[in-house]
């Protein structure tokens, strides 16, 4: 489980990120990109020390300033049950295809050099 693909499967959900300065966020999630930077919705800002706080209606956060993330468990099942189905079709893909190449390739008339 890759952490992009836990964070888009993420999208709408309430989640709280943690900065490298300390502040936190809670909001919930509305999209993240390739850098995992991240844009918030009706979001409540805490100060490092916790002593102050800002109700903002969006938030938008750079990826190289997060410490770290909570997402809800509901969101961890998900993924994970999602890439175990993506899997499993893989693998029945894969097992309808020819071995080793088939048909392509290699000598050519089966003669053999001497």
């Amino acid at each position: 489980m890759l952490p992009l693909g836990l964070l888009n499967a993420s999208a709408g959900q309430p989640m709280m990120v943690e900065l490298k300065s300390g502040e936190s966020y809670n909001g919930h999630l509305v999209n993240c990109d390739n850098w995992m930077n991240i844009n918030l919705k009706d979001v409540i800002c805490t100060s490092a020390d916790g002593d102050r706080f800002w109700k903002i209606s969006e938030a938008y956060i750079r990826g190289s300033v997060i410490k770290y993330l909570r997402i809800p468990e509901e969101v961890l099942d998900k993924v994970k049950e999602k890439s175990a189905n993506n899997s499993s079709n893989n693998n029945e893909r894969t097992s309808q295809r020819g071995g080793r190449g088939g048909q392509r390739g290699g000598r050519r008339g089966g003669s053999s050099r001497n």
